[in-house]
């Protein structure tokens, strides 16, 4: 039995993998930073030990006697300007490289994203060779772009560090993305871009923990690994299947992509300039993920790492409306 420190295991992607680490019998210490996440990952077996992604000391300490780490906390909502996500994603990846190797773990997952490529283009059957985009205008983008720089320049001098980067994370339990979704359409701030019909890939949270244990067990350090349902699909369609999950119709409201980007421009400069909590309506961010097709080749996963999706989506979607 190996011991694991994930950071993150409160959220999504973070609690699911906890399960399946426990499922393989690793013992698991997991950061919680209150009281509520230390509730939730004891709940899903795991050790809760206390710290903070701003104190190295605490990370150092509660990664202490861990042979493999997983660094899968991210600051993901739409709020905030774009130090605040930079000071969670590249600052606080920064602190957990630096404290895992203090800590003598041997090697590093971080969980990465297609989106540290998005700078406003599609991205069309991209794969690992795609430079990263530090420089997006779209600060989730940016900031997870310059953390995936520092998790592959830590790698050497005794610790071995690997990014996964799954496209779209969906499934059972999700607390984000579809909840979102289901707030925004309820509210009538929902609109297709450009007609929606353009192709995306998916990547079940199923498939996502395999992408990462895989990595962790047969990754080559120093890599970047894309992980996918393996199989394309229409955005509106797919969205519009989530949706129903939650008996929630669709909307057929559809608005022009450039009324969308001029929207998004000029809510972002509003925000900006007038200091407002939260985010606008629509931003660059969002206006991206739901009008450009993003496809994304994952041989390399096949090949290094032996992956194969492990979940559906058929299946994935039937498990969500039977709850």
């Amino acid at each position: 039995m190996s011991v694991v420190f994930v950071t993150g295991g409160s959220g999504f992607v973070g609690g699911q993998l906890i399960s399946r680490l426990v499922v393989d019998r690793h013992s698991v210490r997991a950061l919680a930073r209150s009281d509520a996440a230390a509730q939730r990952v004891a709940a899903l077996g795991a050790q809760p030990v206390r710290g903070d992604l701003t104190d190295v000391a605490s990370l150092r300490a509660a990664a202490e006697g861990s042979d493999l780490a997983f660094h899968a906390a991210a600051r993901t909502t739409r709020g905030g300007d774009r130090a605040q996500f930079f000071a969670d994603n590249r600052d606080g990846t920064a602190n957990v490289v630096a404290a895992v190797r203090q800590a003598g773990v041997a090697r590093l997952v971080h969980v990465g994203t297609e989106a540290a490529l998005m700078a406003g283009q599609p991205l069309v059957n991209v794969d690992e060779t795609v430079p990263l985009r530090p420089d997006s205008r779209a600060h989730y983008s940016a900031s997870k772009a310059a953390a995936e720089q520092v998790v592959l320049a830590g790698n050497g001098g005794g610790l071995q560090t690997m990014v996964v980067r799954p496209r779209f994370v969906w499934g059972a339990g999700d607390t984000t993305v579809l909840p979102e979704l289901v707030q925004a359409v309820q509210a009538g701030r929902f609109a297709w871009v450009g007609g929606g019909r353009h192709l995306t890939d998916t990547t079940h949270v199923d498939n996502t923990v395999e992408g990462l244990v895989l990595a962790a067990h047969r990754g080559r350090p120093g890599e970047a690994y894309f992980v996918t349902d393996g199989e394309s699909v229409i955005f509106r369609d797919f969205i519009t299947e989530l949706l129903a999950t939650r008996g929630v119709p669709a909307p057929t409201r559809s608005l022009p992509a450039g009324v969308a980007a001029a929207a998004a421009t000029a809510g972002e400069a509003v925000w900006r300039g007038l200091r407002l909590k939260g985010a606008p309506p629509l931003d660059h961010m969002s206006l991206w993920l739901s009008s450009q097709e993003c496809t994304i080749d994952i041989t390399k996963a096949r090949t290094q790492l032996g992956y194969t999706p492990v979940r559906t989506r058929a299946a994935g979607l039937a498990e969500m409306r039977g709850r």
